[in-house]
């Protein structure tokens, strides 16, 4: 029987070498709420999320992830994915509780990355002045810059990234949905440059995508929700008025069939927006194999993928990793 382990992506740590210009930039451009602070940790939302936070920002030596939070689908569930992951030797041990969250167990995936599991959140209550028109909203829509919603998904870096999403699917039940593999001609064989799986209904909410570089942990990017392709057009306007330039998009994807944008925050990090995607609810969903001339990055075909969007973070040399980016035929 499938059992679901996870209910939901819940937060990302992004670690910014330039906090307050970060915060800045969260807060009046893609206009995500503060919700509070845990020590040096600045907890953000998006105005339709219901949990205090969805981003952790933290303050390092260079862009990078800290880890990504993931809401269990249940205490049961929660003890029953931490069995499961310290038998698969993944386990790093329990994290106190926190201003977002209750207890949290830490593990690691297989491209480095840390990943926590909680079950206790704690809730954002609005203010009178903050207090929503609609009962089942968590605060008054008062938009400001790009007016995001909510968390959608995150994307990391990783040396294999078919193997890592078995093994999310596996361990932890996450969906495996889609895959791009390099073209033919590439040499590349049936090598898989671009994974997704998904704990809900969306068509996901972890990405991963192929790390030449040899390093390991590395993000590159997290991604918000707008309601609709409108509004991230509108988005879009906000960007160049705030003199962000776009490093990709508008545009749709053939995976997922969402429409995106892509860009970066001041301290490195790349971020998009979403809007528009399919929703699926199969249990037993057969991953799909796209190839990049189908259509799986760029659902119109009509342009191909920058260069820089395979930069990860924190940035590492790439000299090494350019021939077979090249070769993958996804990048200019």
């Amino acid at each position: 029987m499938y059992e679901r382990y996870i209910s939901q992506l819940a937060h990302v740590q992004v670690v910014t070498p330039c906090i307050e210009d970060s915060l800045e930039f969260y807060r009046n451009v893609l206009g995500l709420e503060e919700s509070g602070r845990d020590g040096d940790t600045i907890l953000l939302r998006g105005w339709g999320e219901h949990f205090l936070h969805s981003l952790e920002l933290v303050e390092g030596a260079a862009p990078g992830l800290g880890h990504v939070g993931w809401r269990a689908q249940g205490p049961e569930q929660l003890e029953a994915a931490v069995k499961r992951i310290e038998a698969a030797g993944a386990g790093i041990g329990w994290a106190d509780a926190n201003a977002g969250r209750g207890k949290a167990y830490r593990y690691r995936g297989p491209g480095g990355h840390e990943h926590q599991i909680f079950w206790d959140v704690t809730r954002f209550k609005p203010s009178v002045a903050e207090a929503p028109l609609f009962p089942n909203r968590a605060q008054r829509f008062n938009p400001r810059g790009c007016a995001v919603r909510s968390l959608d998904h995150v994307t990391v870096a990783t040396k294999n990234p078919a193997g890592d999403a078995k093994w999310y699917a596996e361990l932890l039940n996450h969906r495996f949905m889609e895959e791009t593999v390099a073209d033919p001609e590439a040499g590349f064989g049936d090598f898989v440059v671009f994974a997704m799986t998904t704990t809900c209904e969306r068509s996901h909410d972890l990405g991963l995508v192929a790390d030449f570089s040899g390093a390991t942990g590395r993000i590159n990017h997290i991604a918000y929700w707008l309601d609709s392709p409108d509004e991230l057009h509108r988005a879009c306007d906000v960007l160049l008025d705030a003199d962000v330039k776009i490093e990709f998009g508008p545009g749709r994807h053939g995976m997922g069939e969402q429409h995106y944008v892509y860009f970066r925050e001041p301290g490195g990090v790349r971020i998009e927006l979403n809007s528009g995607g399919y929703k699926n609810y199969e249990p037993d969903f057969e991953t799909v194999r796209w190839s990049p001339k189908q259509g799986s990055n760029v659902y119109y075909r009509n342009l191909r993928l920058p260069h820089s969007m395979h930069e990860s973070f924190p940035p590492v040399d790439m000299s090494k990793a350019r021939e077979q980016m090249a070769r993958s035929t996804l990048f200019e």
